[in-house]
């Protein structure tokens, strides 16, 4: 079903579970984050568990301005990343382009009343007129969702970052723009280590800049990076403290038929995700979402065409910018699945073990309540079967960039512009 949000602003920029998929959240244009939470099952309506309302809604981020540049800095949350629950409340990181901030997230239900210096309603009382102590009792009043900054982490970004990783000691996390990637202690907001520096000592010899990173779900020491060039370098910390050296360098060789003039384009990398297991790396270019096994650096062991009717249309989609397009990627709870997104409100599944793929649609039009989605397909030229869009009838302003994927069930969640879709799988 979908979760309409208000006006255009509010262009959703980012969707994230958290561990249990209890909750997700959402990002948008307009620096704010929702906070979905799933239903709790009861006896009278057992189908209703599944769905998910809103929880909570708070501004994340302010648009400011960086007078010694004369730049605008948009409010927009880049990312969202979810810390693993360690007591009632939550905890998320939330990120713009320069400035990383970690939330709280908690419940009030009770209230303290019976204070000796002020009234019920706050006004302070004339200390003449106390004669006895009073204890402060607490009482019952309606759940209210607080969410409270309780660490910002600034001014460590010349450029913007692309990407935020918590990492599995859950005490650092990193952070990732064009040039360079930093690593932060949750307790420290007023420094951070420069793990990855690629800015060249000219500017004008840079040839590539950092697209995401993300660390191994296991290993503290390991994390991943993209680049714009198609590649991905695994680097180990325990190796150096600056990982200019990569330990690893995963490159697919071009096949020189394909050879264009988009090829250097469509050849960067959008996302990179780990597997679950740790075992795989996924990343996603333009065309296609290939899997990488850590153990074999020369080329990717499964390559999934997104939307390969686009390969014609490459000289069109330069020319109104939707070659840039940045489509994340996400693997299901058991690695056995990948979704990514497409145009005209299209994502795709790619089943890894079947080897068999779906086109679904998330639009107003189909997806009434506990609807079934019909698979969608793509013609291109020749004749066109009935139930079959023409590649020339795509709407390119309705994109999928950004959707999530429960951790443990078959609920996934699609960002469609603004709005919110989350579908889940049948059960009869």
């Amino acid at each position: 079903y979908t979760k309409d949000l208000d006006t255009k602003t509010d262009i959703i920029s980012t969707v994230e579970f958290n561990h249990t998929g209890e909750l997700l959240a959402t990002g948008d244009k307009g620096g704010r984050v929702v906070i979905f939470q799933r239903e709790q099952e009861s006896k009278n309506q057992p189908h209703r568990r599944g769905e998910y309302n809103v929880y909570s809604t708070f501004q994340s981020h302010e648009p400011e301005f960086d007078y010694l540049k004369s730049l605008e800095i948009e409010e927009k949350i880049n990312k969202i990343r979810w810390l693993p629950q360690q007591n009632a409340a939550y905890f998320l990181l939330s990120t713009n382009d320069k400035t990383v901030k970690l939330w709280k997230v908690s419940e009030r239900d009770k209230r303290p009343e019976g204070y000796n210096l002020k009234d019920e309603d706050g006004r302070l009382r004339d200390p003449s007129m106390i004669t006895m102590l009073r204890v402060p009792v607490l009482r019952p009043m309606d759940l209210m969702v607080e969410a409270t900054p309780r660490r910002v982490f600034a001014n460590a970004h010349t450029y913007h970052i692309n990407s935020i990783s918590v990492n599995s000691d859950y005490e650092t996390y990193m952070s990732a723009d064009d040039l360079r990637i930093n690593l932060w202690n949750f307790e420290i907001t007023n420094q951070s280590f420069n793990i990855v520096d690629i800015k060249p000592a000219n500017m004008e010899e840079l040839t590539e800049v950092i697209t995401a990173a993300e660390f191994h779900p296991h290993h503290c020491n390991t994390f991943v990076y993209s680049s714009s060039k198609g590649t991905i370098r695994l680097c180990d910390m325990r190796a150096s403290a600056l990982c200019d050296r990569h330990s690893k360098f995963f490159e697919e060789p071009e096949d020189p038929s394909n050879r264009s003039f988009f090829s250097e384009i469509i050849s960067s990398i959008s996302d990179v995700k780990f597997s679950h297991s740790g075992r795989y790396i996924m990343t996603r270019d333009y065309l296609t979402v290939k899997v990488w096994d850590l153990n074999m650096e020369n080329r990717p062991i499964e390559t999934y065409q997104v939307h390969d009717y686009l390969r014609s249309k490459l000289c069109s989609l330069y020319e109104n910018d939707c070659i840039f397009d940045k489509f994340e990627c996400v693997w299901n709870g058991s690695d056995s699945v990948i979704m990514t997104g497409s145009y005209n409100n299209f994502f795709r599944m790619f089943d890894r073990n079947t080897k068999r793929d779906v086109t679904l649609e998330a639009s107003r039009e189909n997806s009434k309540p506990r609807a079934i989605l019909k698979p969608r397909k793509v013609c291109v030229g020749g004749k066109r079967r009935k139930d079959e869009i023409s590649v020339d009838s795509l709407d390119f302003s309705k994109k999928i960039l950004h959707t999530a994927w429960h951790p443990s069930e078959n609920i996934i969640a699609v960002a469609a512009t603004n709005n919110l879709y989350i579908f889940q799988d049948k059960v009869n």
